[in-house]
């Protein structure tokens, strides 16, 4: 298993060009804030049935997946990194269920994710290297904490 230090390592190589780092500060939590959102638009009924408890901020979908992720933070990252990630997860739930009563958090998730990820691309593009998740999908993990560790540095 890699450690924090060699997952950051492996993911600061294609992520040295200054205009690609402030491009990712800025699209890595909105494509993981949409991310939220898309899954909060899911319908979460059938999971509030189960549980037999009501409230859409705890359970919906965007909890259901965040939560195997938190594991995988817990497990490979620093204590500060896993409670910024947790933080971070819990603040893009909490404010998508809340846009969601006011607007369809799926339309805004959605243009939100498209315009982050085209920023994402064009930041690669002057870097001149491909992004990491192509190498290995858990860099798609990585990069919001790799992100929250430089911001917080």
């Amino acid at each position: 298993m890699k450690t924090q230090e060699q997952w950051f390592a492996e993911y600061a190589v294609s992520h040295q060009n200054e205009t690609n780092l402030k491009i990712h500060k800025i699209c890595v939590p909105l494509i993981f804030w949409s991310i939220a959102g898309l899954l909060v638009s899911i319908p979460s009924g059938f999971l509030m049935d189960i549980v037999n408890f009501n409230n859409p901020y705890l359970i919906n979908w965007a909890s259901l997946i965040f939560l195997p992720i938190m594991f995988f933070y817990v497990f490979n990252l620093s204590i500060k990194n896993t409670v910024l990630m947790f933080l971070f997860a819990a603040f893009s739930v909490g404010t998508t269920v809340y846009i969601d009563q006011y607007v369809n958090i799926l339309w805004v998730s959605l243009a939100v994710f498209v315009l982050a990820w085209i920023g994402q691309f064009y930041g690669h593009k002057i870097e001149g290297k491909k992004p990491s998740f192509l190498q290995d999908l858990e860099f798609l993990l990585i990069g919001p904490a790799w992100v929250f560790e430089k911001m917080t540095r």
